[in-house]
């Protein structure tokens, strides 16, 4: 039981993995075994987590880019409730895809995963009107260790679906996503 279908390397990325795992419904629900071990390891993906997180939030908030500077972290990440549009942008030093940016849609529907390794940017957007995230992380919180990039950086180029009725100026950002910096920044001070 709990077996689970890996698209590796997704957009081209080198470890960057959609996971979905198999569901068993009938008349009164489902059940899916949303991590196990063995499962990922066997998929090459053998990372600890350490920590579990979870957040709420409405249609258009936009919750990105953000990194780690010192503790990167590993993260296995889905959506329980509604739908949002998430993004994995890599920052790996020395990596080939450089930069490069993965999106997919992660709904409590469709129970997708993205894992995403550590030294990549994440962020995502709601699209249905409320939606609860979780995610797992293979390193502990550590205040001042996060980094940022700009969420619409015409260099990076992410092509985030606006949700239907609402423009650009409508997303719905921190205040600390609205002062990120841009990629070109970002890329100098990682040595590129």
């Amino acid at each position: 039981m709990g077996k689970i279908t890996v698209e590796k390397n997704c957009g081209g990325i080198a470890g960057l993995c959609v996971i979905t795992p198999q569901v068993f419904g009938d008349s009164r629900g489902y059940f899916m075994e949303t991590y196990n071990y063995n499962d990922f390891a066997a998929e090459g993906i053998d990372v600890e987590f350490v920590q579990d997180n979870q957040s709420a939030s409405t249609k258009g908030v936009l919750r990105g880019l953000h990194f780690q500077i010192d503790h990167p972290q590993d993260k296995l990440v889905r959506v329980i409730r509604g739908e949002v549009y998430d993004v994995a942008v890599d920052l790996r030093p020395g990596s080939e895809s450089f930069g490069k940016w993965f999106g997919v849609v992660l709904s409590a529907e469709n129970k997708k995963q993205l894992f995403i390794p550590k030294d990549f940017a994440h962020g995502f957007l709601v699209l249905s009107d409320e939606a609860e995230f979780c995610y797992k992380v293979t390193d502990f919180y550590h205040p001042n260790d996060e980094g940022g990039i700009m969420w619409n950086d015409p260099e990076l180029g992410v092509k985030w679906p606006i949700p239907e009725g609402m423009t650009e100026a409508d997303i719905k950002l921190s205040e600390k996503d609205k002062v990120n910096p841009s990629f070109s920044e970002v890329s100098k001070s990682r040595g590129h």
